[in-house]
This record gives structure tokens, sequence and C-alpha cells, in this order.
């Protein structure tokens, strides 16, 4: 293979690692704001929003964590596609899934009603993830 670059997979560890952490704590952060962001005053849009920024952000890290040779641009396509679908699949409404989305994982993980508002926080989110990662590469090149 002519040009191939050999792969570094301590380093492609190392990334994974990084993203992994980052989103145990943007998760850590989207919690908290769920709990808290009403007792502390924070407007509902704050909240409402600002946890779908942090769920998109979290989506593009754990990609990036799973898939850590991948371009950022690439990872945020995959985070949009999982994003949108997610979204869409709120319109689906088989009895199973409506009972999965009343608990509180299935409120956090997939949401329980459709708004074209939260993909336009999800793509924030994402882009707020790949700023982060750009952040970390740019301090590793240091």
């Amino acid at each position: 293979m002519h040009g191939a670059q050999p792969v570094n997979t301590v380093a492609l560890r190392r990334r994974s690692l990084i993203r992994a952490a980052l989103a145990l704590v943007v998760i850590a952060c989207g919690l908290s704001l769920r709990w808290y962001g009403f007792p502390l005053g924070l407007p509902a849009f704050v909240v409402k929003y600002g946890g779908s920024l942090l769920w998109a952000t979290m989506v593009f890290l754990l990609v990036g964590a799973l898939l850590p040779g991948m371009s950022r641009s690439r990872l945020a396509a995959i985070a949009a596609a999982i994003a949108i679908a997610v979204e869409f699949s709120r319109l689906v409404h088989a009895p199973w899934l409506d009972a999965f989305r009343l608990t509180t994982a299935g409120a956090l993980l997939l949401g329980r009603i459709f708004s074209l508002w939260n993909l336009v926080a999800y793509g924030v989110g994402i882009a707020f993830g790949v700023w982060i990662d750009g952040l970390i590469g740019w301090a590793k090149a240091r």
C-alpha cells in the first residue's frame, strides 16, 4: 500500500479514552442540568434545550470513542444521523416503545415528544463536540 500511514493503536486508544471520559463529564453535566436546573431557577428553555445540546455532544463523543480513527466531519455526520433518527423515532408509537420512553432511561436516551427545535439543539451540540474535540487535538499538538 503506497503512501499508507501505519496505524498507531496507542494513540487511537488514548483518543478513545479521552473522548469516553469527556462523554462521562458531559453526561454528568446533562443530568445535573435536568435534575437541578429548575430548582436553581434556570429558565425552562435552558433546561430543555441545554439538555438536548449536551445529549448530542455526548453522542458525538461516544461515536468518536468507538471510531477513533475517523475524521471529525464523519463523526459529526454519524452523530447527526443518530440524533435525527432518535428524534424522528418519537413519531413512532409502539406500545413497548412508549412504555420504555416513560422510564427515566427511556426519557434520557430517546426523549418523549418530537420537536424540530431539538434538531437545532442537536446541531449546536454536535458542533460543540467537534469544537471540544478540536481543542483536545490542538492541545496534544503543542
